[in-house]
């Protein structure tokens, strides 16, 4: 069993409209086969050429909700997760609503009432998978929302936080909010660092966050980006970029920054109380491969649930393996009816 509202996440939440396109459609828009970026004018014409020209499939998303949905998943006890974002007042919202309570999770939304609710273009080319998020409704939380007295509660009761760096284009003072209550409180607060452009581009918001993470997520890509923006000496040794990030200041000393670098098919690079070590990931066939999509975000819901649970580093990975080779397995973030990790 687990606390009800043990884990807390505040992102943003998306309607997922994932499509199989081809090479052409990317180069149309101007997009990668694997990456993740926020939606320009240019784009905007695209959402509606993927539902006219593709068969698409709508699925709750977001990168912080997606993981908040795949810890409730795997904790099973109704509502030990909670979740905070803004939506619009329209069917879209209703729909992610439905999609987070069905699964158990304690969804906390701000409804905006001119905005509508945010989407983000999945666009997938064989393994590959390019991301393009419309924010729409979710660019509006505002720290205000936070700090009203029932949403309060729901931080105030929660022993563990968690953010997708996606938020920091959002309201960074939310974040700064909620990490300083965990710092003061001795709770334990996460963070992915979640694509290169947020460690490039708005590493001033990332920066200010840092020094009260206690846990670090990201994978080699961001990881190498960030050691570049931040001139490490070293940019290219996963290991030694990972211990240099658990090094950085911290607020709470009562425990050492946990960094957590995932690297695809690659084993899965831990720093914790200052030593590395390399786990290997869960071997999966090619033909067996759906839908990279959501395949990190699941990994951090894994690793979430059992370390709220109090559970040894190994198994905490072994969960965000498990989790993360689920996810791949099928469309989109979606989950089977019950987790079988034992």
């Amino acid at each position: 069993m687990c606390d009800t509202g043990a884990i807390l996440g505040i992102g943003n939440p998306l309607l997922d409209i994932s499509a199989t396109v081809d090479a052409a459609f990317l180069e149309k828009y101007g997009l990668k086969a694997n990456d993740a970026i926020l939606a320009e004018v240019k784009h905007v014409p695209m959402y509606t050429e993927i539902v006219d020209k593709y068969t698409v499939e709508y699925i709750a998303g977001g990168a912080t909700q997606n993981s908040i949905r795949v810890a409730q998943w795997l904790l099973t006890s109704p509502k030990s997760t909670t979740y905070i974002g803004s939506v619009g007042d329209d069917e879209f919202g209703k729909i992610l609503a439905d999609k987070s309570k069905e699964g158990g999770v304690n969804v906390a939304y701000y409804i905006h009432d001119v905005e509508a609710t945010g989407t983000c273009a999945v666009l997938i080319t064989g393994h590959d998978r390019s991301l393009c998020a419309n924010l729409a409704a979710a660019n509006c939380y505002s720290v205000d929302h936070l700090k009203r007295p029932d949403i309060w509660a729901l931080v105030e009761k929660a022993k563990m936080f968690y953010s997708a760096g996606f938020f920091l284009t959002v309201s960074p003072d939310s974040m700064m909010l909620m990490c300083k209550h965990a710092a003061d409180t001795d709770k334990i607060y996460t963070l992915n660092l979640s694509a290169p452009f947020l460690c490039q581009f708005f590493k001033e918001p990332m920066m200010k966050v840092m020094p009260y993470v206690d846990i670090l997520f990201g994978n080699e890509s961001e990881a190498v980006c960030f050691a570049k923006e931040q001139n490490f000496e070293e940019t290219e040794d996963i290991k030694v970029i990972a211990l240099k990030m658990s090094q950085l200041e911290k607020v709470n000393t009562r425990r050492s920054r946990t960094v957590v670098i995932t690297q695809g098919s690659q084993s899965t690079i831990v720093v914790h109380d200052g030593v590395v070590t390399e786990y290997p990931i869960i071997p999966l066939s090619a033909e067996n491969i759906v839908d990279t999509n959501g395949a990190g975000d699941a990994f951090v819901g894994g690793f979430l649930a059992m370390y709220v649970k109090g559970e040894s580093i190994l198994r905490c990975v072994e969960c965000g393996n498990y989790a993360a080779s689920t996810i791949i397995q099928r469309s989109g973030c979606t989950l089977p009816e019950k987790p079988e990790f034992k």
